[in-house]
C-alpha cells in the first residue's frame, strides 16, 4: 500500500451536510513540506526553513524529547485513527506573506474570497491575518489602530523582530510542553499564528481577526496565538477555522495563550468549522490579573474528534471569566468540549454557559472543571450546561469536576439533557412549516444565546452552519 493508503480512513456519512463553500479543495502545490512522521531531523528541517533563532531551535528539540517520553492521554474520546507516522507536520504554501490583498496568489485569494474574509475586513474589522496550511499569507492592520501602538502581526515576524524578547518571555509559559503530549507536539512543530500586543490604557473598539484555512490532505496545522492586553486596555479578537474534507485523518493542534492585565478586558470569539476527517486537539489558556475580564465565545462544528477546554486562571483579586459555548456533533463525530477555571485569588468570579446538540448518532461530552484555591475566599461560580439530542441514536454526557479548598464560596452547577420536543415540531408543522424547517427553528432558538454574543456576520455564519448540519436530519 502507498503511504496515503495506509493512513486512517474516515468514512463518509450518508447524510453529511452540503458544505461546498468550505469543502472546495485547492490544487496549489506547496513550496516546501517535510516528510510524514516526527523525528529530530524533521524538526530541524522546520527550524531551517523558518530561520528560527537559536533559542527556538533548542525549544523545539526539547519539546520533541518531552513528546517522545509522554504517553497519549488515557481519557476522553479515542484517538485510534490518528497515526502521527502518517501526519505531515509542516506544509509551506507557494506564497509569501503579503500586506496587500491584491498581492496574494489568485488561488489562495479565491479561497478566502469564498469564505468572505476580505469583505469582513472591509466592513467591520480593524485587522486581519489569514493563514493557509502552515504559514500566514496575508496580514493587515488599519492605521488608526497601529497609531495607538497596537501590534498585530504574525508569530514569525514577532519572533524575529523587535518584539522577539517579549515573545520569548511569554511563549508556552502558561501552556508548557509538559502540559500533555499534544502540547509537546505543538512545541516541536508549531508554525504560523498571530501575535497581538495592546499597550496599557488602549481601547481597541473594532475587532481583530485571524482565519486559519487548512487545505493539505493528511497533514497537521499547529498555529500559535499569543495575545498580551495591557493594564486598563480592551480588545475583541475573533478566530475562524475551516478545512475541506478528505478521506484521511488530518490533525489540528494549535495553541492560544492570553495575558489579560490589571483592569483589562479581552473577548476571544471562535467559530471552528473543521471538516469531519479532522482531529481537533486544540489548547487555549488565559491568565487574568486584578479586576481583569476574559470572555470566551465558542462555536465548535465539524471535526471527527474534538478535545477543547479553554482554561482561565484568575490570579488577581476581582478577576472575572465568562464562557459561552455551543457544540454540534453529527453522525460519526465525537466532540469532547467544555471549560476550566482556576480561582486563585479573592473575590474572583466565573460563569460557564454551555450548550450542545447531537444528532445522527453523534456524541457530545461537556467537561466543566472548577478549581478554587484555599486563599480564594469570596469567589462566585455559576455553571450551566444544556444538551439537546435530536434522535434516539445520539448521546450527550456531562462530566463535572470540582476541587474546592475553602468554605467562603458561592457555587452553582446545573445540567439539563433532553430530546427535541415532538409536540413543538407538530405545532410548527400545523402552521405550514416543514418538519426539517421546524427542527431547524427549534435548534436555532436553542443556540440563540450564543449567536447573540457574536458580531452580526459571525452570528449569521454560525446559524448557517447549524442549518447545514440540520440538513438530512431524520
Amino acid at each position: 500500500m502507498s503511504g496515503e493508503d495506509k493512513r486512517a480512513l474516515i468514512p463518509d456519512e450518508p447524510d453529511d451536510a452540503a458544505r461546498e463553500m468550505y469543502d472546495t479543495k485547492g490544487v496549489m502545490k506547496p513550496r516546501f513540506q517535510v516528510s510524514s512522521g516526527l523525528t529530530s531531523e524533521i524538526v530541524s528541517a522546520i527550524s531551517d526553513e523558518k530561520g528560527d533563532p537559536p533559542w527556538m531551535r533548542e525549544f523545539r528539540q526539547q519539546s520533541l524529547a518531552v513528546y517522545n517520553e509522554t504517553p497519549p492521554p488515557d481519557w476522553g474520546p479515542p484517538l485510534d485513527g490518528l497515526d502521527m507516522e502518517q501526519i505531515i507536520t509542516y506544509v509551506k504554501p507557494d506564497a509569501r506573506m503579503e500586506a496587500r490583498w491584491e498581492d496574494v496568489p489568485e488561488e489562495i485569494k479565491d479561497t478566502f474570497e469564498r469564505l468572505g474574509i476580505p469583505e469582513a475586513e472591509r466592513t467591520g474589522l480593524a485587522g486581519v491575518g489569514a493563514q493557509y496550511d502552515s504559514e500566514v499569507v496575508y496580514h493587515s492592520v488599519k492605521s488608526e489602530v497601529a497609531d495607538l501602538g497596537v501590534v498585530y502581526t504574525d508569530m514569525d515576524t514577532a519572533l524575529k523582530g523587535e518584539y522577539g524578547e517579549m515573545v520569548r518571555q511569554h511563549f508556552m509559559k502558561i501552556l508548557p510542553p509538559r502540559e500533555h503530549r499534544f502540547m509537546a507536539l505543538h512545541g516541536a512543530v508549531w508554525s504560523g499564528g498571530s501575535f497581538v500586543y495592546v499597550p496599557d490604557g488602549v481601547e481597541v473598539t473594532i475587532p481583530l481577526q485571524s482565519y486559519f484555512r487548512f487545505n493539505a490532505a493528511g497533514a497537521g496545522q499547529f498555529e500559535h496565538t499569543l495575545i498580551i492586553v495591557g493594564k486598563g486596555s480592551s480588545l475583541h479578537f475573533i478566530e475562524g477555522c475551516s478545512a475541506p474534507k478528505y478521506n484521511v485523518a488530518n490533525l489540528h493542534a494549535g495553541c492560544v495563550e492570553l495575558y489579560v492585565g490589571e483592569g483589562a478586558r479581552l473577548r476571544y470569539s471562535t467559530i471552528e468549522n473543521w471538516s469531519k476527517n479532522m482531529y481537533n486537539l486544540n489548547s487555549k489558556r488565559a491568565v487574568v490579573d486584578k479586576n481583569g475580564i476574559i470572555e470566551w465565545v465558542s462555536g465548535s462544528f465539524g471535526s471527527h474528534t474534538g478535545c477543547l477546554y479553554p482554561m482561565s486562571v484568575l490570579r488577581g483579586e476581582g478577576a472575572r471569566m465568562d464562557y459561552t459555548g455551543i457544540t454540534f456533533a453529527g453522525a460519526g463525530q465525537n466532540l469532547d468540549t467544555g471549560a476550566q477555571v482556576v480561582h486563585a485569588a479573592k473575590n474572583t468570579s466565573s460563569r460557564i454557559s454551555a450548550k450542545s446538540i447531537s444528532k445522527g448518532g453523534g456524541k457530545s461530552t461537556f467537561r466543566g472543571g472548577i478549581t478554587v484555591a484555599r486563599e480564594a475566599t469570596g469567589c462566585r461560580v455559576s455553571v450551566s450546561c444544556d444538551s439537546l439530542m435530536l434522535d434516539s441514536r445520539s448521546r450527550s454526557d456531562t462530566v463535572p469536576v470540582m476541587d474546592v479548598r475553602c468554605d467562603d464560596v458561592d457555587i452553582g452547577y446545573e445540567a439539563k439533557i433532553g430530546r427535541i420536543s415532538e409536540q413543538a415540531i407538530y405545532y410548527l408543522m400545523s402552521r405550514g412549516i416543514s418538519e426539517d424547517d421546524a427542527r431547524a427553528m427549534i435548534v436555532n432558538g436553542f443556540a440563540e444565546p450564543i449567536s447573540k454574543e457574536l458580531p452580526l456576520e459571525y452570528a449569521v455564519e454560525m446559524n448557517n452552519l447549524i442549518s447545514l448540519e440540520m440538513k438530512g436530519n431524520t
